[in-house]
């Protein structure tokens, strides 16, 4: 399909869709993003995506909430399910036939534990509620969160890159979005929780994990990315800092 591809999120927030930017980045794909039109002409865009559908759309369902992509008449949601679509057109969801289950499941894996869980460390009461209408329930699930499940996502991600040693990926060898969509929570859970991250790098048990980090931020195209404006700041989306929250494990 020869239209370009339109990235439609909210600015001021890496968010879900930072999945979606790395991605078309690292292919060094031409396309839009809501995201750089400011924060009021952004929110009326993406609102009028939710809320109405043109002639031309009329096939594809209403939609919950973004990220979407447009490419043409179709448009598509939730960001592992973007991804899905994106991966063998980039040339990022592996080389074997089968791979693309493979990435998907890496990719799913890393949302659940290192994305999902820890928006739910910050608002573990209600997504509705301020931080601050639940804080000390956030203290305790972030304390919790930090002894025993980090170190279980972390141990994981480790068991993945030491099973293949053809190369330093999760595939071996071959690079693919679960590598970007790792990079990009590992990336969002230091900016979240560094001291805990700190410590976990230091123990010296996740070398596998801390390298393909700092691998995937040396990669040309992602780190032109992250150097540019394009690339928006942490702040009230999935990952946030709370002084508070920022523990070491007991």
């Amino acid at each position: 399909m020869a239209a370009p591809y339109e990235l439609i999120y909210y600015t001021g927030v890496p968010g879900r869709g930072e999945h979606i930017r790395l991605a078309l980045e690292e292919a060094g794909a031409s396309y839009t993003d809501t995201g750089s039109l400011g924060m009021n002409k952004c929110r009326e865009v993406v609102t009028e995506y939710l809320t109405e559908r043109s002639q031309d759309e009329k096939n594809n369902p209403p939609y919950y909430a973004p990220p979407m992509l447009k490419h043409g008449k179709l448009i598509i949601s939730q960001t592992p399910n973007i991804l899905l679509y994106l991966g063998p057109k980039l040339g990022l969801a592996g080389s074997r036939e089968d791979d693309t289950y493979r990435v998907n499941a890496l990719a799913l894996t890393a949302l659940d534990g290192l994305s999902n869980e820890v928006h739910d460390s910050h608002h573990p009461i209600a997504v509705e509620m301020f931080y601050e209408d639940q804080k000390e329930e956030s203290k305790r699930r972030s304390q919790e969160w930090i002894n025993t499940r980090l170190p279980k996502h972390l141990g994981y991600w480790e068991k993945v890159l030491g099973a293949d040693e053809s190369g330093p990926w999760l595939l071996g060898s071959t690079f693919t979005y679960a590598d970007l969509v790792l990079f990009q929570c590992i990336d969002g859970t230091q900016f979240a929780f560094p001291k805990a991250m700190n410590h976990a790098r230091e123990t010296g048990n996740y070398k596998c994990v801390f390298k393909l980090w700092e691998d995937v931020k040396a990669r040309p195209n992602v780190a032109a990315y992250l150097d540019s404006e394009r690339r928006q700041k942490y702040d009230w989306g999935i990952y946030r800092y709370y002084l508070d929250n920022d523990v070491l494990p007991e």
